[in-house]
């Protein structure tokens, strides 16, 4: 029964780490990178609903500079174009009527020291959620062993256990936001 909980501990930590680096994907390097506007949410003024890019276009990088983007209904182009546009990135598209094109300019210092603050906070809310985690099942811990159901010596057993699943979840934040920084300032 414990090790269930110790496996549930395990993947609900996971989700935390698969949750890090869907965030990291959209924050922009030096290279151009279909992740980087593939969730962009698009409204769409004929639909009248609003839909991630990726489910109304396909998305290409040609070249380490420019992102093209292939709308299946061409009417969705300027819709396309003005989320974008008003995305923050930062990006300024063009379309020729068929496909939206994205030039990816370079980053500038000052614009790479802000990204980086952005992984760093996208890393703390990825421990934060670990450790929300850690909080739940050692409540949970505790609460079997104040019904009878384990020990006080499989209490402190399961704890130890928990808290070094927190750490290597932690490590692993820690290690795949190192390698995004790293991503974002190599010029």
């Amino acid at each position: 029964m414990q090790e269930e909980y110790l496996k549930a501990l395990a993947a609900d930590m996971d989700k935390a780490i698969d949750a890090l680096k869907r965030e990291l994907v959209s924050v922009r390097t030096g290279r151009a990178s279909p992740q980087l506007v593939e969730n962009l949410q698009v409204p769409i003024a004929s639909y009248g609903s609003t839909m991630a890019l990726r489910e109304i276009a396909g998305i290409t990088a040609p070249d380490p500079r420019l992102i093209v983007v292939n709308p299946w209904d061409k009417g969705t182009i300027m819709d396309i174009e003005r989320a974008i546009a008003n995305s923050g990135m930062g990006f300024n598209p063009s379309s020729d009527g068929q496909i939206v094109r994205i030039p990816i300019p370079p980053l500038t210092g000052e614009r790479r020291q802000g990204l980086v603050k952005v992984v760093k906070k996208t890393a703390e809310d990825a421990k934060v959620r670990v450790r929300a985690v850690r909080r739940e099942y050692n409540e949970l811990f505790k609460a079997l062993k104040d019904d009878g159901d384990i020990t006080e010596d499989a209490l402190e057993r399961m704890l130890e256990k928990v808290q070094k699943g927190t750490d290597d979840h932690i490590k692993k934040v820690d290690d795949i936001c190192g390698a995004k920084e790293k991503e974002v300032l190599e010029v």
